[in-house]
């Protein structure tokens, strides 16, 4: 079978043209380039589906190195541009240039992408894409063999049809927007708040829980060593699920500092406050929850409130669950609002209501690449 490299952009697109050339005589050799795609969860979570198909059809697949911030480098400027305007022009030879290099370097001489694939993008900037790969890498290598950009329209043949049949037979993770944060930022308006909900449990799932603890430390370390908690001798923490930021750290540090420590605690549709006085007075309360057996705080007022949520925005917005219990708590109580998230939960925007109560500030954990 002859090889070809596979330029991929995600699992659903890719899936039907591997079915096809290792129909037709092709041998796939997948190559995962995509430094455009944002949040890193995001990547993590496209990657892991491309992955997994890959190693259930015993395929190779060769991850490039994640660079984001040179992706936003080479699109500097571009921001404003809409889809399949110039900034996609300069996506593409950014990542089909990587993919013409990784051919060559592994004796593969003819290579394509799943980008053609997709409905949204602009065909005629592929092909261009492709080709000037190509020929740039030709160019610096002009005595040796020449490698080609297979440049065909994978929509026809009823690939777009077999491309959602794979999708729902794998069960993949279907993104809501192309990948990179301009056109996250676009498709954002028009997705709701269970939307967003949906997308941000899909997200957490990029992670072991090992990773969401350390990462976790990177935003507790930045709240310990702020003078706003130095100077406070109330703090309002919260036990964290699995899923949320683990504020092991602060409440080690606040206990240890002799500062006061509340924890909510469920009770009917409200939380009540409750002072934490190590992990004998906690146990395990509502939706698995660790919370305080101890009496209920009374006082209206906190110097810092550490705060989940599901999303947070630049402005201040915070997504919860849906319950509510936070809003109601918040608004009845005096305290600097501190929301705490991890990198993919921050958002440009979020829906929002006249209700919501807006955070004084939101820290955000810091991921390692």
């Amino acid at each position: 079978m002859e090889k070809v490299l596979l330029h991929c952009c995600c699992a659903p697109c890719s899936s039907a043209i591997i079915e096809w050339m290792l129909a037709n005589g092709r041998q796939p050799v997948l190559y995962y380039s995509n430094s455009n795609i944002y949040p890193a969860a995001e990547y993590r979570i496209r990657k892991n589906e491309c992955v997994r198909y890959a190693s259930k059809l015993g395929l190779q697949i060769i991850e490039d190195t994640y660079d984001h911030e040179d992706w936003q480098q080479m699109t500097n400027g571009l921001g404003e541009q809409p889809e399949r305007g110039a900034r996609c022009l300069v996506c593409f030879r950014m990542r089909l240039l990587r993919a013409a290099m990784k051919a060559r370097e592994i004796g593969i001489y003819t290579f394509t992408s799943t980008l053609a694939s997709s409905r949204w993008k602009n065909l005629s900037q592929i092909s261009e894409a492709g080709n000037w790969a190509a020929d740039q890498v030709n160019a610096a290598h002009p005595h040796s063999a020449q490698i080609h950009f297979d440049d065909r329209n994978w929509r026809k043949g009823g690939l777009q049809q077999r491309r959602n049949e794979l999708l729902r037979e794998n069960g993949f993770y279907n993104q809501l927007y192309c990948g990179c944060e301009y056109s996250l930022n676009a498709r954002l308006p028009m997705m709701g708040k269970d939307d967003i909900r949906k997308w941000m449990r899909e997200m957490k799932k990029a992670y072991t829980p090992e990773e969401k603890k350390h990462i976790s430390q990177s935003a507790c370390t930045k709240i310990i060593t702020s003078e706003i908690w130095h100077g406070a001798g109330t703090v309002l923490l919260y036990h964290a699920l699995p899923d949320e930021v683990d504020t092991q750290q602060l409440l080690d540090n606040a206990m240890s500092s002799g500062k006061r420590v509340l924890l909510p605690k469920v009770s009917g549709d409200t939380l009540t406050l409750h002072e934490y006085h190590g992990p004998a007075s906690i146990a395990v309360g509502a939706y698995g929850i660790l919370e305080p057996v101890t009496p209920e705080y009374r006082g209206r007022e906190a110097d810092i409130a550490i705060v989940p949520g599901v999303a947070f925005d630049r402005q201040g917005h915070r997504l919860g669950r849906g319950k509510g219990y936070y809003d109601r708590l918040l608004c009845r109580l005096k305290a600097y609002k501190i929301g705490i998230c991890f990198p993919f939960q921050q958002l440009g925007q979020i829906p929002c209501e006249e209700h919501d109560i807006l955070m004084d500030e939101t820290v955000v954990c810091q991921e390692e690449w």
